[in-house]
């Protein structure tokens, strides 16, 4: 998710000073990342499926394989988190500069309307939170790695 965020910030500052003219297929469209919570029962379901097999403890106890890739065959075939999806919006701001070649008849140049304050501070934030993630994580494995010194 972090990743695609900081994708898109990029983007849209590399590209806030590229111009099209009127009407060009080519013209850049600044973008941005809509999230929306994955489906909740599909979460439910897998979770307790997992929380079945870890009871669990005897080998013997656990299904045949082929019952296993059928509760996995039936389980969702996306991801479980959050959705990520990129979307353009049709936003330009016009600048007058006569001598440019983009310029129309009114000398008029089209770029992306793109803020560059927002953009970076959406890049900084998603640089901050990707960093906290990872920090979460490596406290998990070291909880994890001390506990099976004891």
């Amino acid at each position: 998710m972090q990743r695609e965020k900081i994708s898109v910030a990029t983007r849209n500052i590399a590209n806030a000073g590229t111009s099209a003219p009127e009407g060009s297929s080519n013209a850049y469209k600044p973008q941005s990342v809509q999230t929306s919570i994955g489906n909740r029962h599909d979460f439910q379901r897998v979770l307790l499926d997992n929380v079945d097999t870890l009871r669990r403890t005897e080998a013997r106890h656990m299904g045949s394989p082929g019952a296993a890739s059928a509760s996995s065959a039936n389980g969702p075939s996306g991801s479980l988190g959050p959705q990520a999806q990129i979307t353009e919006t049709e936003s330009f701001r016009h600048e007058y500069d006569p001598n440019h070649p983009d310029a129309d008849e009114n000398g008029m140049v089209r770029y992306p309307d793109v803020d560059l304050i927002r953009e970076m501070t959406q890049l900084v934030s998603a640089n901050r939170l990707y960093e906290a993630n990872l920090s979460a994580i490596e406290a998990e494995k070291q909880i994890i790695k001390r506990s099976l010194e004891i």
